[in-house]
């Protein structure tokens, strides 16, 4: 057990108290903005740019470039997606909806294009010297397509974050952020409930129609 905590405390050892005060505060945005998804609340957007802008700053200090493309990719698609949430279309809110063929082909382009993105810019920065830099561009692709779905109220983006967060939550402990890690967890269980309830609410709608 103790070596667990140790584990844990460890990466904060030499951490100033305002970075370790700035990452529980992205975390806390964080799990809202998600909880706020789940609930198909527009919250999620500005609670998101709060987290993600923060982010963008303590993923730099620890030099993980990939997961400052990530944030800053956050932090435009949070706008987008708050422009897009409330859209009217047709008269009415953008509603919950299944990803058609279009739009998978555009979800692979847009994670083969941020996968290839990253790559070059690890090589550009000659840090392919991690274990965990590998699996950031998968992961970087993986989000960067769900965030994309996400805006577009696509169900199919919760499973994408669902895997996501299932290759992260080992990354982040293993990358010195422990408190991402949990926040990561958090994540895991909060989009195995929003997938859950945005079915019922898209069956719902399935049958009303």
């Amino acid at each position: 057990m103790q070596d667990i905590i140790d584990f844990f405390i460890d990466p904060y050892r030499s951490a100033t108290a305002f970075n370790i005060s700035l990452e529980i505060l992205a975390v806390l945005f964080g799990i809202a903005s998600v909880w706020f998804a789940k609930n198909e609340n527009i919250w999620v957007f500005p609670t998101g740019i709060i987290s993600t802008a923060i982010y963008v700053y303590i993923c730099f200090k620890f030099t993980l470039y990939g997961d400052v493309i990530i944030n800053i990719y956050y932090t435009l698609m949070s706008i987008y997606g708050w422009y897009m949430w409330y859209r009217l279309v047709e008269g009415q809110h953008i509603e919950i909806s299944r990803a058609s063929r279009s739009d998978w082909v555009k979800t692979g382009l847009i994670f083969l294009g941020t996968a290839l993105f990253v790559v070059a810019v690890y090589l550009y920065f000659e840090r392919f010297d991690r274990l965990t830099d590998y699996f950031d561009t998968f992961t970087t692709g993986i989000f960067f397509a769900a965030m994309w779905l996400m805006a577009n109220k696509k169900i199919e983006h919760w499973v994408l974050w669902i895997a996501g967060n299932i290759i992260s939550i080992p990354l982040y402990f293993i990358k010195g952020l422990g408190f991402t890690g949990i926040q990561f967890t958090i994540f895991l269980i909060l989009a195995y409930l929003g997938y859950r309830e945005w079915k019922i609410s898209l069956n719902r709608e399935s049958q009303i129609a």
